[in-house]
């Protein structure tokens, strides 16, 4: 089998970005303690930072937003309680069903096309309170909706969302892996979109180019329940301020051009809907996720994307005949032409 060529634009996702050399010089020069111990003062700077960008009270820094899920839901639920979330986000999808092995809970999935739900959607949710139903009581939202396309929440809908679930006297949980995202493309703060939830988290190690990491907000008195969850899960650190710096520095530096892969992601998302046999509509790509139907070619997605994979560009699949591309810091303008040229000359006859 002749081997793959190196892979040179990838396009699989923002988790990829590599730290920029001003960023691994914070990351070497950063101060460090126990954060175990709430010591380490680049973790705490972080936490700050975090918890005023968010309008919160408190934050607490993780290793991964996968922990923020599950500590958010951990947090709001008991073991049977049921959660109503996208059918698509995130922990549904991508979290090796966690919410049920750890947390002991059900995930009510409600079906939308790019990945926001309505109040009406939260109404007809919520359990009738009788003995023979798991009780209702929380409504997650992720923001933006990763498998949604980059999908930002509207935020009168949001609004209406968090409306119905107070009237219900649910808890209100926002993954916001990409939150900033929906900051940068609506102008929107990320302090209101933030308002109403009772958790909140954003991720550095997708767009904003950090190594590892997230930051989960709210209450202190939920932070301090969340610090107690961050130890029986297994997410203590110590001189944690080496990786915490990378977040500092991408707060400080790496937001605003997060615009940058929004151009990126609407330039490769209307030329390849000038492509014959691609399918999607380049209105609805917000921000840095472009996902497209290939079956108009000929071709299934797995097929797609191994012939682009061949050519060194790496895309992934969302399904039987959709594949994603995700810009980030790490892909230029250039390189989207690139893509383009490679996409045109394997699939436009």
């Amino acid at each position: 089998m002749k081997p793959l060529p190196p892979i040179a634009i990838d396009l699989y996702s923002d988790t990829l970005t590599t730290p920029t050399p001003a960023m691994r010089r914070a990351m070497a020069r950063a101060e460090v303690g126990d954060e175990q111990k709430g010591e380490d003062p680049t973790v705490n700077r972080l936490h700050e930072m975090v918890a005023e960008l968010l309008g919160k009270e408190a934050a607490l820094f993780l290793p991964s937003g996968t922990m923020c899920n599950l500590i958010g839901i951990s947090l709001h639920t008991r073991p049977g309680d049921e959660v109503i979330i996208e059918a698509r986000s995130h922990p549904v999808l991508s979290e090796t069903g966690g919410p049920a092995a750890i947390s002991g809970v059900m995930l009510r999935g409600i079906a939308t096309r790019r990945g926001v739900f309505t109040a009406a959607d939260v109404e007809a949710a919520v359990r009738a309170d009788i003995p023979h139903n798991p009780r209702t009581a929380l409504v997650s939202v992720e923001n933006t909706h990763n498998f949604g396309g980059g999908t930002c929440w509207p935020l009168e809908t949001l609004r209406a969302v968090t409306t119905a679930a107070r009237k219900h006297k649910l808890r209100l949980h926002m993954d916001g892996a990409r939150l900033l995202n929906a900051v940068v493309a609506t102008g929107i703060s990320a302090k209101t979109y933030a308002a109403a939830f009772d958790t909140v988290w954003i991720d550095f190690s997708k767009g904003l180019g950090a190594p590892v990491g997230a930051c989960i907000a709210g209450s202190r008195e939920l932070m301090k329940e969340a610090r107690r969850l961050k130890q029986r899960f297994g997410g203590a650190m110590r001189q944690a301020g080496i990786i915490a710096a990378a977040g500092v520095h991408a707060l400080r530096h790496h937001v605003a051009r997060l615009a940058e892969d929004h151009a990126n992601a609407k330039r490769l998302a209307e030329s390849l809907a000038e492509i014959r046999g691609i399918a999607l509509d380049p209105r609805e790509v917000e921000t840095n996720i472009v996902i497209f139907d290939v079956r108009g070619l000929g071709v299934m997605a797995e097929q797609f994307v191994a012939r682009a994979r061949g050519r060194g560009v790496r895309f992934s699949m969302t399904g039987p005949s959709t594949v994603r591309a995700v810009t980030h810091l790490d892909v230029s303008r250039r390189q989207i032409d690139r893509t383009l040229k490679i996409v045109r000359e394997l699939f436009a006859s």
